[in-house]
């Protein structure tokens, strides 16, 4: 549907690559999890127009441990490929322009509290009636319907629910949670599954759809067979630390500089390549390592015997040792890390891009990568509002002064 000049980069003028260029989505809402369903929109192509707050934006924009030259490190990952447009969701005009930019459009995505479009007017129903195409993603806590359905949900309480605090950490120590906010980055790839599922019901229908999208939900689901295992035998899964249990070896080990390594060599052919490596061909003949069920039962031993090894070699030592028996290994990277490997650089992983404040930063590229329409970054997350005047005249057709007026009015 988008067929304005604004496909194209603001900044370069140049087409957006990717397999949804052509398609236009109006995100609204804050914070991750709606935002990185618009991110990978954006990335493989979409005109993903973001609506703000006039005078606020995005939290985003101000989110992050520390904020060079004044500016969050994480608006322009979750903000990149976007165009920015202000608007007060509050006011009535504000809410009529909204509703003629989504019905200008393919998608909408949005993480408010179920309830808030509805009484902007904005509910799918009433939109629906205008568009039957249209198709709306609504990413929220615990879904659009049920009893916990109005309540309000973040990430933490999503992977807490959905299962995955209580067997993450150490086993003598309260739940931990991952170092990233997990449960918001699911449920935006889920919205985007979703998203595609529904588009290609519309190429056979006509027939747009809302994509209902849990946060609990989308947790619950990369959970393994936690729910089936408790409902088989009574097994309830417990916090096991860095290792899964009765999956042996499989674990970070200490390298003589003080790297962690880790090392998977579960199956038998790769516990006898570890021991020729280990020059301990007797463990791989002793009965307690014998077969995947053996070195389960056996495992904290084992990683000990393991770990004292490892803990004598160099870490490239150690890593070149497993690269040439064919064994799984890898160190355990940080960004630093990431930044100076081949392997990154020849995948293109990481990409600079021009920023107007910080000169140029870094970040991670689009993914997966695509060998016919691959997608990419073409902007940084933009200024609050650097879009709106054009989208306003290129999508709605509302002169220059018109848009002053309004933005006197402080509707955008």
């Amino acid at each position: 549907m988008s067929t304005d000049p604004l496909s194209s980069n603001p900044e370069t003028g140049s087409k957006p690559a990717g397999p949804l260029a052509g398609l236009r989505v109006i995100e609204m809402g804050s914070l991750i999890a709606g935002p990185f369903c618009g991110q990978i929109l954006a990335d493989f192509g979409a005109e993903v127009i973001k609506l703000e707050d006039p005078g606020k934006g995005d939290p985003m924009r101000q989110w992050g441990r520390s904020l060079p030259k004044g500016q969050s490190p994480w608006w322009p990952v979750i903000g990149r490929n976007k165009k920015s447009v202000t608007l007060d969701l509050r006011q009535a005009e504000g809410q009529d322009l909204a509703r003629r930019l989504i019905l200008a459009s393919d998608i909408v995505v949005e993480n408010f509290r179920p309830g808030a479009l509805e009484k902007w007017g904005l509910d799918f129903e009433t939109l629906r009636a205008s568009h039957p195409g249209l198709i709306m993603a609504r990413v929220s806590g615990f879904g659009q319907t049920g009893p916990y359905s109005p309540r309000a949900g973040y990430a933490l309480i999503g992977e807490a629910m959905g299962g995955l605090r209580h067997i993450t950490g150490e086993p003598d120590r309260p739940p931990a949670r991952a170092g990233i906010s997990i449960g918001d980055s699911l449920s935006g790839l889920h919205a985007v599954l979703g998203i595609l599922l529904a588009l290609h019901h519309r190429n056979q229908t006509g027939q747009g759809q809302v994509v209902d999208v849990a946060i609990y939900e989308s947790v619950l689901s990369v959970m393994e067979n936690l729910v089936t295992e408790y409902d088989l035998t009574g097994y309830q899964r417990q916090r096991s630390g860095a290792i899964l249990p009765g999956i042996a070896p499989s674990n970070a080990y200490p390298t003589a500089e003080g790297d962690l390594v880790v090392i998977g060599a579960n199956q038998d052919t790769l516990f006898q390549r570890l021991c020729e490596a280990m020059q301990r061909p007797d463990l791989a003949t002793d009965p307690r390592y014998q077969g995947h069920a053996a070195r389960g039962r056996h495992q904290a031993e084992l990683d000990a015997i393991i770990s004292a090894w490892t803990a004598t070699l160099p870490t490239e030592t150690l890593l070149q040792l497993m690269q040439d028996k064919g064994v799984a290994s890898g160190l355990v990277y940080k960004a630093a890390d990431m930044l100076a490997d081949p392997h990154f650089a020849a995948r293109n992983a990481i990409v600079e891009t021009p920023h107007p404040v910080f000169g140029t930063v870094k970040m991670q590229n689009a993914f997966p990568i695509l060998t016919e329409t691959p997608g990419g970054v073409r902007w940084p997350g933009p200024e609050l509002g650097a879009h709106t005047e054009d989208v306003l005249q290129a999508v709605l057709g509302i002169a220059a002064d018109e848009a002053a007026r309004l933005r006197g009015r402080g509707v955008v």
